[in-house]
């Protein structure tokens, strides 16, 4: 299926099924080839960004923010075609979602505070006031103070 027929499909789903669809896309565009805490960690930093609010009140406007995640930087014609990995997508998105329903002192946190991540391959990142968290698979989180979008 092609990416833009799932981000159209969101858009017309009620909540919260349009966020937990949202998440998975991000998931499984992000990191569908990195492990499950990697995969757990791209969804926290989503859900992370959902709560502080600066990129939305809802998991489709962070995820959908403009260069902030995978969903707007590949083209809309992608199509997410490893069957697999979708469904492990889906699956560590619902979980990650369960996860973060709990209250803040019993959620299971594995990058704790960061809101940003950079593949490592790529120059490192420009924020200035980034403190790194966590090294999983290819991608590096960040904690960065007063973050802008």
């Amino acid at each position: 299926m092609k990416l833009a027929w799932i981000l159209w499909l969101a858009h017309v789903l009620p909540q919260p099924a349009a966020d937990s669809l949202c998440l998975s896309t991000t998931v499984y565009l992000e990191a569908r080839d990195q492990s499950a805490l990697g995969q757990q960690a791209v969804a926290e930093v989503a859900l992370r960004r959902r709560d502080s609010g600066q990129w939305g009140n809802n998991l489709c406007s962070v995820v959908t923010a403009r260069k902030q995640f995978a969903p707007t930087i590949v083209s809309p014609q992608t199509r997410l075609s490893n069957t697999a990995a979708w469904e492990q997508a889906v699956s560590i998105s619902f979980e990650s979602e369960r996860n973060w329903a709990l209250p803040v002192g019993q959620r299971r946190q594995v990058v704790p505070g960061a809101s940003y991540f950079a593949a490592t391959g790529i120059t490192g990142p420009i924020w200035g006031n980034a403190l790194q968290v966590a090294t999983i698979g290819d991608h590096t989180f960040f904690r960065v103070a007063n973050p802008r979008s």
